[in-house]
């Protein structure tokens, strides 16, 4: 069996370069939250060398909170934030002769579309019209999901290995303590049931069923390049192929 392994990135983190030989995918900063033209440059030569895939991260405007503060904007501001996003990347990838392969919403906006159904309906517009090629990423069985599929996009259902999930799918809130899965055994088990079986085990303890495309690692964490790589070690000794979608 096979799986996408996908990574954050182009955040001004360290980790990047090391990383990027142990995912299939990655989604890069636009700039409205972290990093800038030469980070996404430098984040683009990179998925080149290795062969992953080059994705956006469009986020809120909002470098102050790192992206991850809610806003309420309309839905036309909102379309036009995810084009000004788009367009920036796709003309620096286009430059370096990438292609730009998918979209995953960054922070408070992917938190806030995947139960908003119609903030979810703007963003997949906005893809849609854009590129009805690129496929959107999406919290697994979210409004990010069904909305997307209901415009024509192609999708992928993702989960975190690296995040604790409610009773409902959903995923613990980053103001909660239990929020992070920091071991990195833990982290490997959450993966692999996943990966294989489409199923989480809850903060409460409940088993929960979920379609998994994609899985999440965060490059931003103490153990990021750690992680990457034993999650990647793992995955090949269990016959699990990591391989873009």
């Amino acid at each position: 069996m096979q799986i996408d392994l996908n990574c954050d990135m182009g955040e001004s983190m360290l980790t990047d370069e090391a990383i990027m030989p142990f995912i299939s995918s990655a989604n890069i900063a636009c700039g409205y939250h972290a990093g800038n033209a030469d980070t996404i440059k430098r984040t683009i030569d990179l998925c080149l060398q290795h062969n992953v895939m080059t994705g956006a991260h469009p986020s809120f405007s909002d470098t102050e909170n790192f992206g991850r503060k809610e806003m309420n904007i309309s839905d036309e501001e909102l379309y036009e934030l995810m084009m000004q996003q788009l367009f920036i990347i796709k003309n620096i990838a286009d430059t370096a002769g990438a292609t730009l392969s998918h979209i995953k919403p960054h922070g408070a906006l992917y938190n806030m579309a995947a139960k908003n159904q119609q903030m979810a309906k703007t963003i997949a517009n906005a893809v849609y019209e854009f590129d009805p090629t690129l496929l959107l990423y999406g919290l697994s069985g979210s409004y990010l999901i069904t909305e997307a599929n209901n415009t024509g996009l192609k999708t992928a259902n993702e989960v975190f290995a690296d995040r604790r999930y409610q009773d409902d799918g959903s995923l613990t809130p980053r103001s909660s303590a239990n929020a992070l899965i920091e071991d990195t055994t833990l982290a490997i088990q959450q993966a692999l049931l996943m990966a294989t079986e489409n199923k989480v085990v809850s903060v409460h303890g409940k088993i929960i069923s979920l379609k998994a495309d994609t899985i999440c690692i965060h490059g931003d964490g103490p153990h990021a390049v750690a992680f990457a790589k034993t999650i990647y070690q793992k995955f090949s000794e269990a016959g699990i192929r990591i391989k873009h979608l």
